[in-house]
């Protein structure tokens, strides 16, 4: 298995060949696999029409057919792989839909697809993160837009018996005691 985790430069990923390559590298490094059924009984079919670059398969297996984008965040729209690595990379540097759009001269709706699904795409990667030890909050929120005033709270929700002014009690050990939080 080869590292993947090394710099991979902007200039080989814009370049179709060299990009689907890298693509090909990371996303199998122990060699093609069908991407339904992850059989390795995969043979090529071509390549793509309109992005030469592009390899097509066919999985012996389960008989479906493939290429180097199926189910990643950069399959659905027939933009080149450059396009979307650009993409990626104006949204890193805060570009708005409409000015990456200008910039690689696309429909403004196409850009706002593609930026949309790269974002689902990122999140979705995104490993849960994982608390250990102890954990401090800053501040709970127990009803919005009544900071700082839970007696407010209680009297609103309490009845007028024993458990009414518990409530009460509870909320006026509640106020906030530093200087900080208050106001």
């Amino acid at each position: 298995m080869r590292d993947t985790s090394a710099m991979i430069h902007i200039q080989s990923l814009i370049d179709d060949t060299k990009g689907l390559e890298t693509v090909r590298t990371l996303r199998w490094p122990d060699g093609v696999c069908c991407p339904t059924c992850q059989s390795r009984q995969v043979t090529k079919q071509g390549r793509d029409d309109t992005q030469l670059a592009r390899q097509r398969y066919q999985c012996n297996s389960c008989d479906r057919r493939f290429d180097d984008l199926t189910d990643t965040v950069f399959s659905g729209h027939h933009q080149p792989l450059r396009v979307w690595i650009l993409c990626l990379y104006f949204m890193g540097l805060n570009l708005s839909n409409h000015q990456i759009a200008k910039e690689l001269d696309l429909n403004k709706d196409d850009v706002h697809q593609m930026t949309c699904q790269l974002r689902q795409g990122i999140v979705a990667k995104k490993p849960a993160p994982i608390l250990a030890g102890e954990v401090e909050c800053d501040e709970v929120y127990l009803v919005a837009g009544h900071k700082g005033k839970p007696a407010v709270v209680a009297k609103k929700g309490a009845v007028d018996d024993v458990e009414g002014s518990r409530a009460s009690e509870d909320a006026a050990r509640l106020q906030p005691r530093s200087p900080r939080s208050s106001g």
